[in-house]
């Protein structure tokens, strides 16, 4: 375990930072995923300071302050697999908070050094938990920097209500640049930012759609964890903010889709991203090709610089298996998120909270589906 945190420093303000939040434009995209669609919008939150977390960040941290629960220059820590880190860099700059983020060992070099010029400091564990992979493990290692740092505040991302709250910004920065929408698409890690704008656009747009785009391999609604390559996307827990009612249907994507979708939207748009981006864009594609003339819109979290190692680096796809040539161009359909196992792209129209049947009997030896 590498560790760096003896007791952050205070830092002064930067209130000018607050011009840069959000404010992303929006991109109309027609590149082949992978066959021809009519195009969706696509806001590029990776263009804007800090990325798509650093709008939950600044609600969670105002928040925080507002209640009482975090004080002037102290610090805030957070497990974080990069994107929500380099948010929590830019909140802890804007409102004076040193910040501590626990990482694990998977996290690129290239992250860990633009979080430390940033100027948070970084944890990283060594090695995933035996139940809940390296989420657990981070979050491990972050209630042990809660007893050296009593003073400190965690903003506990996946289950903070704040994380939905600052979104709102998204939602109406999307009414203003769309004059009607049918299909949103969003993937789903924490579940705020889908949860955060999914209210706002339905109270302009009541018949709007929701697609919810998870990673195989992910719990969150309703399959069996296991290892996942795709970070950021996806999790090992249930966390709170997924607003499980409000979607309409989900698909869970594989690490060859996301890949092959992230290199033709830098090939053929030249905005691009990472896995959740991939994913996303992927099921976006699909949507607008199966719903003529719907007007479909997706959120890219952020930009393809942290992933030039992985998805866009050849020995990487090559060395995990990943046949691009082989990646799907549309879902196998499966009738209840327990019905299959998904190990690539598969669609559910029926979309349950899973918390509420945790104790029920599993479905023994599901069928793969692949």
């Amino acid at each position: 375990m590498s560790t760096t945190t003896v007791r952050p420093l205070a830092r002064p303000e930067r209130p000018e930072l607050l011009a840069l939040l959000g404010r992303s434009p929006l991109v109309r995209i027609t590149a082949g995923l992978p066959g021809p669609h009519p195009g969706f919008w696509a806001k590029l939150e990776g263009l804007a300071a800090g990325g798509m977390k650093a709008r939950a960040a600044v609600s969670m941290l105002l928040g925080a302050r507002e209640r009482g629960e975090l004080r002037p220059g102290e610090p805030v820590v957070e497990s974080t697999s990069g994107t929500l880190g380099i948010g929590l860099a830019f909140a802890g700059q804007l409102l004076g908070h040193p910040v501590v983020l626990v990482g694990d060992s998977e996290l690129e070099p290239s992250m860990r050094q633009l979080l430390r010029a940033h100027g948070a400091g970084l944890e990283i564990v060594d090695r995933p938990a035996a139940q809940g992979g390296w989420q657990a493990a981070r979050l491990n290692r972050l209630r042990e920097l809660l007893t050296l740092l009593p003073e400190a505040y965690w903003p506990d991302q996946y289950n903070n209500p704040d994380n939905r709250a600052g979104y709102a910004s998204l939602a109406t920065e999307l009414s203003d640049q769309i004059d009607h929408l049918d299909i949103l698409v969003c993937s789903v890690g924490t579940g705020g930012h889908s949860a955060g704008i999914i209210g706002p656009l339905r109270r302009r747009w009541p018949a709007l759609r929701l697609i919810g785009v998870d990673a195989t391999g992910s719990t969150i609604f309703g399959q069996p964890a296991r290892p996942r390559l795709m970070r950021g996307l996806g999790s090992s827990i249930h966390p709170r903010n997924v607003a499980y009612d409000a979607f309409d249907e989900v698909h869970w994507v594989g690490p060859a889709e996301a890949v092959d979708s992230c290199r033709r939207l830098a090939r053929g748009s030249f905005v691009s991203g990472g896995w959740s981006t991939g994913a996303a864009a992927r099921v976006s594609a699909w949507a607008a090709r199966v719903h003529p003339g719907a007007v479909v819109a997706t959120v890219f979290p952020d930009g393809p610089h942290r992933y030039l190692g992985t998805v866009y680096d050849d020995d990487f796809t090559a060395a995990h298996g990943l046949d691009l040539a082989r990646a799907a161009d549309r879902p196998v359909e499966i009738p209840y998120p327990g019905a299959a196992e998904a190990t690539g792209w598969v669609r559910c129209t029926r979309v349950t909270d899973p918390l509420p049947h945790a104790d029920a009997e599993p479905v023994p030896h599901p069928e793969r589906i692949l």
